[in-house]
């Protein structure tokens, strides 16, 4: 078989998957993903019966995860650096098998039978807590671990295919995870998602163990632990990206509302809610397919903005919507156009920064990308106490144009972005 390095990954879908190592660490991220996201919705569902239907009971979900998360990047991303990236992500996979097994014993009646249900909120956010914890070091030793597994020359390659299973799992998760809440009920659900995260474990240990590039030269561990942001600041295109999506994300996040969405609005049950959240998967489905053939080489930063601005106008319709299938179609749009944008950024990721600052870089970017979306949960659950549901849904998809036409006004550097290796 040729060497990967030498395809031509423009003519090529497929260059990158003939790495095997990097189909394992595919089925990883896939995995991890689609784990997390699905017992995010699952713990969502459960708390949104404990809460009594309460937004903001949901929206605490959020910002017990990510406040350890945003807390912990800078050093997360500081230690990944410094050490192999394999056997950290290894190290965090089991920790991830130890609080699902956690959340399995509090969603189980039998279990908690006799413990009031205020404790039971306590105890569920706790372990999201701890994961938000396990989570500021996956991130930065997942994207690392990337670059150290395929060659420079299909990083652009790479990219489109790793986005596209984080984009899928991601949305996979909590469609199966809505229908399967409905059909074995969130106890069961549960232990589904401990076993799925057998997988990574697996996947890990048919991947090397890679070198560390990390070079301290005389820098103090203050340098070191800045430089990561340092970088994200000085280089634009990669800022802006940074904040275009996060914004996005914070304001237009209407989907952590979707069980009161469905039982309240819509007036569905848990049928409906996980049609509703499958419906962004099938978009995200559709994207990868798309992508793999027609890569966004040319204009990608007129592309991205373009993605951000329709999904700020799905999430308007949504948010408006009363009708079931109409809202099924604006979430399938929503999911279409949030993929488009997750892969360019990726890819401007991926080029952009340098071998050993990859940890601190992608550290920043889960703090400022990866963390929204639970702040977005956390937004979405405020405001719709302040506003009400509706009214904080529209406002935050009209937040959302608004961040775009500002980015396409004061940034040049991403309006000529050029993605060629």
């Amino acid at each position: 078989m040729d060497n990967p390095a030498n395809t031509n990954s423009k003519n090529d879908p497929y260059a990158s998957l003939r790495l095997p190592e990097f189909n394992y660490y595919l089925i990883i991220r896939f995995a991890l993903v689609f784990a997390l996201t699905m017992q995010f919705i699952v713990i969502e569902w459960k708390v949104n019966l404990l809460s009594n239907h309460d937004p903001f009971a949901l929206g605490l979900i959020g910002l017990a995860e990510v406040i350890p998360a945003v807390l912990l990047a800078p050093f997360a991303g500081h230690i990944v650096d410094k050490r192999e990236k394999r056997g950290i992500l290894l190290k965090c996979v089991i920790a991830y098998v130890i609080i699902g097994s956690g959340l399995f014993f509090l969603t189980w009646d039998k279990a908690v039978e006799g413990y009031d249900t205020h404790h039971i909120l306590m105890a569920i956010y706790g372990l999201v807590f701890c994961g938000g914890i396990i989570r500021a070091f996956v991130s930065p030793a997942n994207f690392s671990l990337q670059a150290l597994i395929v060659p420079r020359p299909l990083y652009a390659n790479a990219s489109t295919w790793a986005s596209s299973a984080w984009q899928i799992g991601s949305m996979a998760g909590p469609a199966l995870g809505g229908l399967l809440v409905y059909a074995i009920g969130v106890h069961w659900s549960m232990m589904l998602v401990v076993a799925i995260f057998l997988l990574p474990l697996f996947s890990l240990i048919m991947i090397k163990p890679k070198p560390v590039h990390y070079a301290a030269k005389g820098e103090s561990f203050l340098e070191g632990l800045t430089k990561g942001m340092r970088f994200v600041w000085n280089t634009k295109v990669v800022l802006n990206a940074m904040a275009l999506d996060m914004f996005a994300v914070l304001f237009g996040g209407a989907v952590a509302m979707l069980p009161v969405f469905a039982t309240n609005v819509l007036h569905a049950g848990a049928l409906e809610f996980g049609l509703l959240r499958s419906a962004v998967a099938v978009g995200s489905l559709i994207t990868m397919f798309i992508l793999a053939y027609k890569p966004l080489v040319h204009k990608p930063g007129i592309k991205l903005l373009a993605a951000v601005f329709g999904f700020g106008i799905c999430i308007i319709i949504f948010g408006l919507s009363k009708n079931f299938y109409l809202s099924f179609l604006a979430l399938l749009l929503s999911g279409t156009l949030d993929a488009i944008s997750v892969i360019i950024r990726q890819t401007i990721l991926q080029l952009k920064t340098p071998d050993e600052m990859r940890g601190r870089v992608a550290a920043v970017s889960s703090m400022f990308v990866g963390s929204s979306n639970e702040l977005g949960a956390f937004e979405s659950g405020f405001m719709a106490r302040m506003m009400g549901l509706v009214p904080s849904v529209v406002f935050g998809g009209c937040i959302t144009l608004g961040v775009v036409i500002t980015t396409y006004i004061i940034s040049p550097a991403m309006r000529k972005l050029d993605l060629k290796a």
